[in-house]
């Protein structure tokens, strides 16, 4: 099998084949992102030779897989009927999978929209991975999203009407000490129009080669600590009302809160609550990430 750059999964991931099926980043602009800055550049691989290496994967490790994740950062980008391909392809090879997933930017997916995310989903795409980041134009502006508020809305709405599964994931701390309240309340308020299955926490750590740590170093940009991202946290779920699952699967947050809402909110706001009595040097350290 053939893997090119960094080949990056969600957490939630973890036991699912990886397949290559698009190498590096279209946009590759985020400020926070440090991920394909030194390339490669981004290219689709063709349905045959991703289809090759879902053949070897068969040969090598039988119909073990319940899950399939086709690398790297932004996968629906490629061409649809080679996806599409591709997903077919791999329901023959392992007739038990019951997730096939790829991560998808709201430009992306608005490009795609309801003809071709209808026919990916007919040919077993079953969920995708939207970095949402924030609900605020103004911090996706600053991180160089390239994208806004109402297109990610336009975005998450195709995917969920398309039948798939979607995952949102939100950085908290991504607005900075000036644009805490603002980053919390937008995206709640664009969370609650999309409705997605999922809201996947993460909290900003600043990486090695990107723009951000720029601005940190030269004082343009002011990390939150502990209690300010766990305020940030908990504004988020007060003012989230659609009915979804929020999960902290990652090693940058301060706490796990994980739980469904609105049915859980109570509980999830106690947890938040526990972490805030909590002296903030029994939290991890800021550091700098360097993968």
């Amino acid at each position: 099998m053939h893997y090119e750059g960094p080949i990056y999964r969600p957490p939630s991931e973890a036991d699912s084949l990886l397949i290559q099926a698009t190498v590096g980043c279209p946009h590759n602009k985020c400020t926070f992102c440090m991920v394909y800055k030194k390339g490669p550049a981004y290219r689709a691989r063709s349905a045959t030779s991703i289809c090759a290496d879902i053949r070897e994967a068969r040969r090598v490790h039988g119909d073990r897989f319940q899950s399939l994740f086709f690398p790297a950062g932004n996968t629906i980008a490629m061409p649809t009927e080679d996806l599409a391909a591709a997903c077919r392809f791999a329901r023959e090879q392992f007739p038990s999978l019951e997730r096939i997933t790829v991560y998808g930017s709201s430009p992306y997916i608005v490009r795609k929209g309801r003809k071709d995310l209808a026919l990916l989903r007919e040919a077993g795409l079953s969920r995708i991975h939207v970095g949402l980041e924030s609900g605020d134009d103004e911090i996706l502006r600053r991180v160089k999203k390239g994208t806004s508020a109402e297109e990610q809305i336009q975005a998450g709405r195709l995917v969920v009407e398309a039948g798939m599964e979607l995952s949102e994931y939100v950085v908290l701390g991504l607005g900075g000490q000036d644009r805490s309240e603002a980053h919390a309340l937008e995206t709640a308020r664009v969370l609650n129009r999309i409705a997605p299955h999922f809201v996947r926490l993460r909290t900003l750590v600043p990486k090695v080669n990107t723009l951000l740590l720029h601005q940190i170093q030269k004082g343009r940009f002011r990390l939150l600590g502990p209690h300010a991202v766990l305020r940030e946290t908990r504004l988020l779920l007060e003012r989230l009302s659609c009915s979804t699952r929020v999960t902290s699967d990652h090693y940058t947050n301060y706490l796990n809160v994980e739980g469904r809402l609105p049915r859980e909110k109570d509980r999830l706001l106690g947890l938040v609550d526990e972490g805030l009595r909590m002296e903030e040097d029994r939290f991890r350290p800021l550091f700098v990430g360097t993968s």
